[in-house]
């Protein structure tokens, strides 16, 4: 069994769902974890409060209280791809992620995840992601490498000050773009009734997206995106508004069976290629890019 050495923390939400205890929201929020699992972490001292404090199976729900776990895992997938470390200094670290790693733990994944595996390579355990892409996507991950500048970071992902360019290469079924050709999308994307899948749906825009035709062949075209806001699955889900679904989605326009595996051969045809940003500390321009680019040939 694969353990975390290091907690997952949660928040619990402002309004309670209507549940009595921690023990009845975890549940609650991980439906794929049984009820077992939850309850012999807490016997095994897994699960506190942001004190340190252990909570147990009765434990009241405490409204936008802090609660750190462990995650456990039976038998932990390796992922064959390699990371890279782009940029270092005392300050940030940049690294570039494969197709197919997570970011930070989550799911069936303790310690395959670019996080853990930068921490051990560096020997910093205090390394931590900025910001998240992904699983699916390659490209440029931002991490802060010094707690006590962190905040600042955090403040520029939360501020919208840091530009992203990605990547991706789309089927245009026989419905070519012309190069140089422009969008700029403004919709709203809410969740769907199934867990990780988005929809467009009426309402006040809450994501936008600027994209360009870079480069189009005679079944698909590749494409520069920037994303203004930063909701889950945007890029994917703008593109197929467009009538051009990114080559590889497991998700979009047909979400791949649960437990159906990835197929390696096959990555999903979205990369962040490049990061921009004023330094917060320093007050330079930072502009870090990808060597790896997507192709059409």
């Amino acid at each position: 069994m694969a353990i975390a050495s290091f907690p997952s923390k949660l928040s619990l939400p402002q309004h309670n769902p209507g549940v009595t205890t921690v023990l009845e929201y975890l549940i609650l929020k991980f439906p794929g974890i049984k009820s077992d699992v939850w309850r012999q972490r807490m016997a095994d001292g897994k699960v506190h409060w942001h004190d340190g404090s252990l909570i147990n199976s009765t434990s009241p729900f405490a409204a936008q209280q802090r609660v750190y776990y462990y995650r456990e895992v039976d038998s932990e997938p390796v992922i064959p791809f390699a990371e890279k470390i782009i940029f270092q200094d005392e300050l940030i670290l940049v690294a570039y992620k494969p197709h197919f790693l997570p970011v930070t733990p989550g799911g069936k994944y303790v310690e395959e995840c670019l996080q853990n595996r930068l921490r051990n390579k560096t020997g910093n355990q205090q390394l931590q992601a900025l910001h998240r892409i992904d699983k699916a996507t390659a490209g440029l991950v931002l991490f802060s490498v010094n707690p006590n500048s962190r905040q600042h970071y955090h403040h520029l992902f939360e501020t919208r000050q840091v530009n992203k360019t990605y990547q991706a290469i789309a089927s245009t079924n026989n419905n070519p773009p012309m190069n140089n050709q422009q969008w700029e999308i403004k919709n709203r994307l809410e969740k769907t009734g199934t867990r990780f899948l988005m929809h467009i749906v009426e309402g006040l825009a809450n994501s936008h997206s600027l994209i360009r035709c870079l480069q189009c062949s005679a079944d698909k075209a590749l494409f520069e995106l920037n994303p203004i806001t930063g909701k889950t699955h945007q890029l994917r889900l703008h593109m197929q508004s467009l009538g051009w679904p990114l080559l590889n989605d497991t998700y979009y326009p047909r979400l791949l069976e649960p437990g159906e595996p990835g197929d390696y051969r096959k990555p999903l045809q979205l990369l962040a290629q490049k990061l921009q940003f004023i330094d917060p500390i320093t007050q330079q321009a930072r502009s870090f890019s990808s060597s790896t680019k997507l192709s059409l040939v």
